[in-house]
């Protein structure tokens, strides 16, 4: 009995598109993650990215549930003091939809180098237009 050991040669990157409208956030997210990771593969591998891109559209279309639109809240810092910014959930779909889900996915990712090149793979756009066309998309069923 051989250990398979995965190389970077056999890993082939598929694209893959996610229609966002009607889902719920989180489970959205979890799906994307283990995409981007590789975990759907028979080749994955945790120490290498053996995952596939995913292009998001309608990312201003998601749901999200219980009281989340107005408790969920976002923060960035400006570099200044006092520069701390927050903002809740349905103020950041209605300014900058992508946004979310970004913030979403990249928490479900290694933080760490090989998490920034899985991450760098994720595509995401608030309307139905995406300039990925050229690529064999695949879609990602949920």
């Amino acid at each position: 009995m051989n250990t398979y050991v995965t190389k970077p040669n056999d890993i082939k990157r598929d694209w893959y598109v996610v229609d966002a409208q009607g889902q719920t956030l989180g489970r959205l997210a979890t799906r994307i993650a283990a995409v981007l990771k590789g975990k759907h593969k028979p080749i994955y591998s945790p120490s290498m990215d053996t995952g596939d891109y995913v292009v998001v559209i309608n990312a201003e279309k998601i749901v999200a549930t219980g009281r989340k639109l107005d408790e969920k809240l976002y923060y960035r810092h400006t570099g200044y003091p006092g520069g701390l910014r927050q903002i809740n959930l349905r103020d950041q779909l209605a300014k900058h939809p992508e946004r979310v889900i970004s913030a979403a996915v990249r928490g479900m990712l290694p933080h760490n180098r090989l998490g920034r090149a899985m991450f760098k793979k994720l595509k995401v756009f608030a309307g139905a237009e995406h300039p990925h066309a050229a690529h064999k998309l695949k879609t990602l069923e949920l």
